[in-house]
């Protein structure tokens, strides 16, 4: 399975940033290795001093699929859950301003912690669900998929016009503003429409 990401797809983080304002999905990759599942905890790494929370909304792949077009991109996926892309924002900020990929500061070992997902079915609010992520009890990250800059059947199409999607493949859709720091000690819990769906701990 393959875990996509996409960048800068909340205005207001692509402001909290200073980023440029994307003309179309962005996307980077993360390794499987990068999956850190429910329930376990989040182990700091050693060679970074600054790890950033990113809370998304994740997508699941329900078929392979190749150039899909958008009108028919609603097909490809059929769950979702919520997730974190951690971030060393410091290697991220050297890479940077070296011009060199930055591939270490996102696509480390357990950087991607996700829930379980549930049928988009399911939802009470399909077309504008909630989410969000508190940090040791308090609201960091409060979004709304409406506010995404590309939905999920352009992002999925523009995706697929360079990727072949398959079964199982996840899609992390990008991060509303409110990033931040976690530190050892943190307690991470998160959400959708209003539901708890995992926690973990920082150690």
């Amino acid at each position: 399975m393959k875990i996509i990401c996409i960048g800068r797809n909340y205005l207001a983080h692509v402001k909290e940033l200073d980023n440029a304002l994307p003309t179309e999905p962005m996307f980077f990759m993360k390794p499987e290795t990068a999956l850190l599942p429910a329930g376990k905890p989040f182990l700091y790494p050693d060679f970074s001093k600054e790890i950033h929370y990113e809370t998304e909304l994740v997508l699941r792949i329900c078929k392979t699929g190749k150039a899909i077009e958008e009108r028919e991109a609603s097909e490809y996926y059929d769950a979702i859950t919520v997730g974190i892309d951690f971030t060393a924002r410091d290697l991220q900020s050297q890479c940077k301003a070296k011009g060199h990929p930055w591939e270490i500061a996102k696509a480390f070992d357990d950087s991607a912690p996700l829930g379980e997902f549930k049928k988009i079915s399911a939802l009470r609010h399909p077309d504008d669900i909630t989410f969000g992520m508190k940090l040791n009890g308090e609201w960091v990250q409060q979004g709304h998929s409406r506010d995404m800059i590309f939905g999920f059947d352009r992002i999925v199409s523009q995706v697929s016009r360079f990727v072949t999607l398959n079964e199982g493949d996840c899609i992390f859709t990008g991060t509303p503003q409110g990033v931040g720091e976690v530190h050892v000690g943190d307690r991470l819990e998160l959400f959708m429409e209003d539901d708890f769906v995992f926690g973990f701990d920082v150690r």
